[in-house]
């Protein structure tokens, strides 16, 4: 089903999550190639930009196939967000402020879910940043700071009154991490009290948690992050199940063809060094359940060429299949 937020128009409601070390471009490629609407850079640092923007900006670079593009900043400070989002303007479709993070490192610098203690504050950043960033905007948040301080509809009536397009709720708060089981009741609960696009996240880790959590929610859009490590099907499953038809499993040529995609595109954007460094993780997602996937991963981080990791994986896969047609 389409989606509006604010200016954009998306061809459907299945969102890539932004992932750091995860949603590279060749990444962002791959998934959009597999029915995401939206997919999203890094989460980007609002300071780092402004200090060292060159190397920065390296994040947000893109190609037509991916578009629409989706950036999110974050940082503590309106004025260093607003300036963030006059330089990634450009490059942007859609802009996010992240009010969710939970990584130490961030929340140390009053970023992230940090932001949650200080309602406030949060609507004095969406206002400057609204006031920089003429395109859609929204944010991303957690239930709260942790089970004492649940604030989330409060939250989002101030992120709405400041000039969000829409707001994405993964309803854990900080003190949870990624730890219990994420309460999509919240999201139903912030969709009931705003009239702007709510975002559901948090355990969505198949085609039919996708189709649960529209259904159980009325939410508007899910945005899938964890639940596409090496399995861009998700988004295609998800799509078919949405509208009455079967989702299909994929088999074990198609893994290949897709894994083999995947390397190439890091490889023609990075390098190929990098590519066999940085690739390891993800082709280990992409042989999850597959017999031999415990020795493949074991394998995968002796090589060390490139022409031994293509001809190691385009053999891997080619044994599956074979043992597929047996």
């Amino acid at each position: 089903m389409p989606l509006k937020i604010g200016s954009l128009q998306l061809d459907n409601s299945l969102i890539l999550a932004p992932m750091a070390g995860i949603t590279s471009l060749p990444f962002r490629r791959i998934m959009k190639s597999f029915g995401a609407a939206l997919v999203f850079t890094e989460m980007i640092s609002a300071n780092g930009l402004i200090r060292d923007g060159r190397r920065t900006l390296a994040l947000l670079e893109s190609c037509p196939e991916e578009k629409p593009l989706a950036v999110q900043l974050f940082g503590d400070d309106p004025q260093v967000l607003a300036q963030g989002a006059t330089m990634v303007g450009p490059h942007a479709d859609l802009l996010d402020i992240n009010m969710g993070c939970p990584v130490k490192k961030v929340v140390r610098s009053g970023a992230g879910s940090a932001l949650l203690r200080d309602p406030n504050r949060v609507g004095r950043i969406i206002e400057a940043v609204r006031a920089a960033f003429p395109g859609p905007l929204t944010l991303k948040i957690r239930s709260g700071w942790d089970q004492t301080s649940i604030n989330f509809l409060e939250v989002g009536r101030i992120a709405k009154e400041a000039g969000a397009d829409a707001i994405c709720l993964h309803p854990r708060t900080r003190s949870q991490n990624f730890g219990g089981k994420a309460d999509w009741k919240m999201i139903a609960e912030l969709k009931s009290s705003l009239d702007i696009p709510v975002i559901g996240s948090g355990d969505l880790f198949n085609a039919a948690d996708i189709e649960s959590m529209f259904r159980q929610t009325l939410c508007d859009a899910v945005m899938v992050a964890r639940g596409c490590y090496g399995n861009p099907w998700i988004f295609q499953q998800a799509a078919a199940l949405l509208r009455g038809a079967p989702a299909l499993l994929p088999g074990a040529a198609d893994r290949g063809q897709t894994a083999l995609q995947h390397l190439n595109f890091h490889a023609e954007h990075f390098g190929e060094h990098k590519a066999l460094l940085e690739m390891r993780k993800h082709l280990s997602w992409y042989v999850r359940g597959l017999t031999g996937a415990h020795y493949f991963r074991g394998q995968l981080q002796k090589i060390e060429s490139w022409p031994e990791l293509l001809l190691f994986c385009e053999t891997f896969f080619n044994e599956q299949e074979g043992a597929e047609l047996a």
